[in-house]
């Protein structure tokens, strides 16, 4: 198989020359592996530089995404959530081979089974499998279609809005707060303004500060206020499935408490949902 040499300056250079080289090896009519290519996809209008580990290009002009991971392959079968992972990620890259195939005419087709590599038996041997990206494929075109893009976010900004860190920070500040945002606690390792918006979160006693698994069970109960009152009784509506769920789960707790008697200082609901009066984390 021809291996083309990809290097470029830049990851543009570097994406032009992938392309160049693919463009090349479909009408060479050959085995061809492209050894971290770099992939360009649109995210939400901003251009996200890609790069798998191998492309394989087919005689037939097919092509075919290969994914090396480090986790072990044992008598064929690997760790499901493990391999879901490398699938999610190799339908990015398959998604992206796309974009690249319909500049071309005509557009060679991008398969829909990915090559996953892997240890064999905790060996250094390498063992491979193929695996069916179809649904991550749909699952991740979906994603990228509802995303908003950047110029539709900047046009809802206030007028002279600016995040320049050399501002004042009561500006830099002001400038923060004008921009929505939903807080999950998983924000904490990836964003550094995830405590501003905690705080904010806490403030208004909103579920998001609770995880996204708890908010999305809630449903239209966005507060913690909504969510103790629908427990107790007091508000919501009782064919909504959340409300149902609280109030069963409430009496629940009042009989086991009323069961064994309530201890001294036992937990309520209203601490358990909070802590010093915010919602916990």
């Amino acid at each position: 198989a021809a291996v083309p040499d990809l290097s470029a300056a830049g990851p543009e250079g570097r994406a032009a020359r992938t392309a160049l080289a693919l463009r090349e090896a479909t009408a060479a009519g050959g085995w061809t592996l492209l050894d971290h290519p770099m992939l360009v996809l649109d995210v939400a209008g901003t251009p996200a530089f890609l790069e798998p580990d191998a492309v394989v290009v087919h005689p037939d002009g097919g092509w075919t995404v290969v994914e090396i991971k480090s986790f072990p392959m044992i008598d064929g079968s690997a760790d499901a959530a493990k391999v879901g992972g490398a699938a999610r990620q190799s339908a990015v890259y398959a998604l992206a081979l796309e974009r690249v195939a319909a500049r071309m005419d005509p557009a060679p087709p991008v398969r829909h089974h990915v090559l996953l590599v892997c240890p064999k038996d905790f060996s250094n041997l390498p063992t491979a499998s193929a695996v069916d990206v179809r649904k991550q494929l749909s699952v991740t075109r979906r994603q990228l279609a509802r995303l908003t893009r950047v110029e539709d976010i900047a046009a809802e900004l206030p007028e002279g809005t600016t995040f320049d860190v050399r501002r004042p920070a009561a500006e830099l500040t002001a400038a923060v707060e004008s921009v929505p945002a939903t807080y999950a606690p998983e924000c904490l390792a990836a964003c550094e303004l995830a405590f501003h918006c905690r705080a904010r979160a806490r403030q208004a006693g909103e579920v998001t500060s609770l995880g996204r698994a708890i908010r999305g069970e809630l449903g239209g109960l966005t507060s913690i206020g909504d969510v103790l009152a629908a427990a107790r009784g007091e508000a919501g509506d009782p064919d909504d499935p959340a409300v149902a769920t609280l109030r069963r789960a409430a009496g629940l707790r009042r009989e086991a408490l009323a069961g064994v008697g309530s201890p001294g200082g036992g937990a309520t609901l209203q601490d358990v949902l909070t802590e010093e009066g915010q919602p916990c984390r």
